[in-house]
């Protein structure tokens, strides 16, 4: 087979358009294409009046050699790339202790995953509950203002990941095609096929929690156990000469010890009790940069014409979507934030007294808003000194701030873009209206960020307005806080992906500072999983 890339049709064009485009590019008749599969499909949405499709298509030719080369001098035809995933190792003789996997976010899922199919079968743990019963608890905040500290946004089965729009597509490098295996694995669990061939897929929260039930099922099925409302309150070490410690055992709030030399720290980035656990035990953990702002909220179709001019609606095109930045005069970035095409905002606190928003969305993107952060870059050694959790305090502070604000029900403190931009609090909302649930208060929004980050975002929203035309829009609405864009820590791990001073633990995914996204904390959880398997394998029987 062989990869044609960058074929540019028109929007409304005619399914053997393709077909001759793919032969014109290496010089053939259509009818000597013997094959043609889409690999990739994205739109060029650059120039409104004249949007383009563009693919990447792999084609069966007879002569391929001949055809290659007579293409050398172009980039845009090569041999289709092998993605499949080809497995490190296998287990041998089963291991003295079974792996340990804390967290059933993307990335411990995928950890748990590929251990099982390695055959180690892995205890997986999770703080919280199923993903369905987590459901319920997270429906019960949005819907009475009741919150569960251990089963809600951030904590259950699936992780925080479970509720937001699904986005599969990260920036990482991938050299092995390992997001290809993660998506391999969602379509099998459920998924919708288009996500191996769409260059910005989506699943959406209803289709994630049978996926992730799914998952849960083939786990089992080769061995793996699933614990949930199994929370790790302390690890357990030994002296270790190489790094200091090694990890000998988890202790659970139920008393219980598991005996354990290998586990992976997938926990995700509001586990601030573990934090501080680790922390106490001599884990090497230290504070990291992140970004806090608002939720933005607008008519989809104001972004969608602004996007897509005529062609607004069309269904190859879906709801438009947007991603902003801008260098402020003060020495920060405000920029968007994991948007959410006809999405909803969703209160997605863990602690109580605290308010925290995000956004989320279905797999049909149709509700009413789009929304996004909008959010300012902050970093340690500028903003929060002194203490490697530090930045889990900051979060703290400001979300104590929101909750106050927004009336202590969380129900959240919103304020409308021309009040925000006016200095002046908001008594009432304008044409758009908030999805947030419990419920949106009019407030004054200033007091619920540090005045850098307040400066930053009043002066980036005109800045997004010459962009995007209504962005900044009186009668936009925004909502605070966003805090939890990623983790405030980083626990740092060495090239073998264990800690740096604590032999055997592995820390992965977004909660240890090293993913940003599903996919690119799936994809640590199968790296993270191949470690923990290339090291078992040099177990003594």
């Amino acid at each position: 087979m062989l990869r044609l890339t960058e074929l540019k049709l028109a929007l409304d064009h005619a399914p053997q358009a393709l077909i001759d485009a793919a032969a014109e590019r290496i010089g053939l008749a259509p009818e000597q294409i013997l094959h043609c599969q889409i690999a990739r499909r994205a739109h060029d949405a650059r120039r409104k009046s004249a949007i383009l499709m563009v693919y990447s298509v792999d084609v069966a030719v007879r002569d391929e050699a001949a055809v290659l080369a007579r293409c050398s001098g172009d980039h845009r035809v090569r041999p289709t790339p092998d993605v499949s995933y080809q497995f490190v190792t296998r287990a041998g003789a089963p291991p003295k202790h079974r792996p340990v996997v804390i967290g059933t976010g993307p990335c411990g899922l995928f950890a748990g995953l590929l251990l099982a199919q390695m055959g180690f079968r892995p205890i997986i743990l999770d703080r919280g509950k199923v993903v369905r019963e987590r459901t319920k608890d997270t429906w019960g905040l949005w819907r009475r203002g009741e919150l569960n500290p251990e089963s809600n946004v951030q904590f259950g089965e699936g992780g925080a990941g479970t509720f937001s729009d699904g986005k599969l597509y990260s920036q990482i490098k991938d050299p092995r095609h390992l997001g290809r295996k993660v998506l391999t694995e969602f379509v099998k669990a459920g998924a919708p096929p288009e996500i191996l061939t769409e260059a910005h897929p989506h699943i959406g929260t209803f289709r994630l929690v049978t996926m992730v039930e799914s998952l849960r099922a083939s786990v089992e099925a080769l061995g793996g156990e699933y614990r949930f409302q199994s929370k790790v309150v302390d690890i357990l070490t030994e002296p270790d000469s190489a790094r200091g410690q090694r990890v000998c055992g988890v202790v659970l709030d139920s008393g219980e010890t598991l005996a354990a030399d290998h586990v992976v720290l997938a926990i995700g980035h509001s586990a601030r009790d573990t934090f501080q656990m680790l922390y106490e035990a001599g884990v090497h953990i230290e504070a990291k940069p992140f970004s806090i702002g608002f939720r933005i909220e607008h008519p989809q179709s104001l972004i969608d014409r602004a996007r897509f001019g005529a062609s607004a609606g069309h269904k190859d095109l879906g709801a438009a979507d947007y991603k902003l930045s801008h260098a402020c005069a003060n020495g920060r970035t405000a920029y968007s934030f994991c948007m959410c095409p006809g999405g909803t905002v969703v209160a997605a606190a863990s602690e109580p007294g605290r308010l925290v928003t995000n956004g989320m969305s279905q797999y049909s993107r149709n509700e009413r808003n789009a929304n996004a952060g909008i959010v300012v870059d902050i970093h340690p050694e500028r903003d929060y000194p002194g203490h490697p959790l530090a930045g889990v305090e900051l979060q703290r502070r400001w979300e104590e701030r929101a909750f106050a604000a927004g009336g202590g029900t969380y129900a959240a403190p919103g304020q409308t873009v021309g009040d925000f931009l006016a200095g002046k609090p908001s008594t009432a909302l304008g044409d758009v209206v908030p999805s947030y649930k419990p419920g949106v208060t009019p407030a004054d929004l200033s007091t619920c960020l540090p005045d850098f980050a307040i400066e930053a975002i009043r002066e980036a929203l005109p800045a997004f307005g010459r962009q995007i035309s209504g962005f900044d829009n009186p009668d936009a609405v925004l909502t605070g806080v966003e805090t939890r864009t990623s983790s405030p820590v980083r626990i740092t791990r060495g090239a073998d992906f264990q800690s740096l001073n604590t032999a055997g633990l592995y820390p992965a995914g977004e909660g240890a500072g090293y993913a940003g996204g599903i996919l690119s904390a799936a994809v640590d959880g199968v790296k993270v999983a191949e470690a923990v398997a290339k090291s078992l394998m040099l177990q003594p029987a």
